[in-house]
């Protein structure tokens, strides 16, 4: 191969390497969010609905007491039964909310199947707190 063609190759390569890395950088507060929502959703999976408290985002705690919170989930989440199955469905960045603080939150629903309900949509907004990690804001399920 003569150098001209192995040099266009190669910045061909490095253009495509380089659009993947920004597209990579792009998605990154919906991947971090997204693996946040996943660990705080298996605590309310587990029935651990006080630690999914203790790991929830300031913003959350200070909405509901832990107490609030333990009773809703077990008058709401617990009747519907284990979890069956659950798929990401959207999720999308914003820096502001109804309602809400201007911040840094990524919007997941998830496709999500209980024991005793076939057919729901969880909605989990994870949001990045003041130390720099993302944690749970809100969470309702349809």
């Amino acid at each position: 191969m003569n150098t001209k063609i192995t040099a266009r190759v190669s910045a061909f390569f490095a253009i495509i390497a380089a659009s993947a890395g920004l597209a990579c950088a792009a998605a990154k507060p919906e991947i971090e969010a997204q693996k946040a929502a996943e660990q705080w959703l298996a605590l309310v999976d587990a029935g651990k609905f006080a630690d999914s408290w203790d790991t929830a985002a300031a913003y959350f705690k200070a909405a509901v007491t832990k107490e609030q919170w333990e009773t809703s989930l077990v008058a709401v989440r617990k009747p519907l039964g284990d979890l069956v199955s659950r798929k990401l469905k959207s999720a999308k960045y914003s820096k502001t909310l109804p309602g809400a603080p201007d911040g840094e939150y990524v919007v997941l629903q998830f496709d999500t199947a209980f024991s005793n309900k076939k057919s729901a949509v969880e909605t989990i907004t994870p949001l990045l707190d003041k130390d720099g990690k993302w944690r749970v804001s809100g969470y309702f399920i349809k």
